[in-house]
């Protein structure tokens, strides 16, 4: 080093103590314009969003996006880079519903722990390569699914290795898929949602368990207090009730306690 460039270093100007590092773009979109693939899509998304939420109701330290961008870098940003994942779960985070897009250096440089990509035919190619490569590589996600909502044996998943990267994910007997960092399987599930009889993408605690939707849970707890009901009729008819009075009693119809 010569003695000219020592003492730019030992004596720096004024102004290059005032320097500052170039401040992320704020220009952010947050909306493409761009559909999902098709209204399946849409709902597959919905599905995977509205039941961890219930799931997790009485928590208050996630956040779930679906079909959201993730901005990761200046650069990115500029170039108007868009990355959207389908549905994406952050841990340990405040679930502020007011984010209109992830931004990571204005979440601590936080990224997704769970990153679930829809599969189509158009985005295939993309979801399985360089998206994936990405998430891997950049975000560091811990757990990568994606699935094709109109092929039914479409569901691969990843998780990462530190010293590997992604590595494949075992199925269950049941061909569920263990995510570590949401502690729940992810696996297929066939019903009606929205009036479209499909195989849907759903999760199941650990115990097998499949997570409910609101209406779900719901309808359950109708049934299994309707059932405790039914169940009481024996023991009422027991005591000399007549089938107007049990069924006033149980809030039954005549009819349901004459069925049985």
């Amino acid at each position: 080093m010569s003695v000219e460039t020592a003492e730019v270093y030992s004596n720096p100007t004024e102004e290059s103590l005032d320097w500052q590092p170039p401040m992320p773009p704020t220009d952010l979109i947050f909306d493409d314009g761009e559909p999902l693939e098709s209204n399946r899509h849409r709902v597959a998304m919905n599905l995977l969003i509205r039941s961890l939420k219930h799931y997790w109701v009485e928590r208050t330290n996630f956040f779930i996006g679906g079909n959201m961008f993730v901005y990761y870098s200046s650069k990115q940003a500029r170039n108007r880079d868009f990355k959207g994942p389908d549905f994406f779960v952050a841990l340990d985070v405040p679930s502020d519903p007011t984010r209109l897009g992830w931004v990571v250096w204005e979440e601590n440089g936080r990224y997704p722990d769970m990153i679930v990509e829809l599969l189509s035919d158009s985005t295939e190619s993309q979801d399985l390569g360089e998206k994936k490569q990405l998430y891997e590589r950049v975000f560091k996600t811990k757990d990568y699914f994606v699935f094709h909502p109109f092929k039914v044996k479409s569901l691969q998943g990843w998780h990462l290795d530190s010293d590997n990267g992604y590595q494949p994910i075992e199925p269950n007997p049941q061909g569920w898929l263990w995510c570590q960092s949401l502690e729940l399987w992810v696996g297929t599930w066939n019903g009606m949602v929205e009036d479209d009889n499909a195989f849907w993408l759903r999760f199941y605690d650990s115990d097998g368990n499949l997570v409910l939707l609101p209406e779900e849970a719901q309808k359950e707890r109708a049934d299994s207090e309707r059932q405790a009901r039914l169940n009481a009729i024996p023991q009422l008819r027991e005591m000399g009730l007549s089938v107007e009075q049990i069924a006033q009693a149980l809030s039954l119809s005549v009819e349901e306690v004459e069925e049985l």
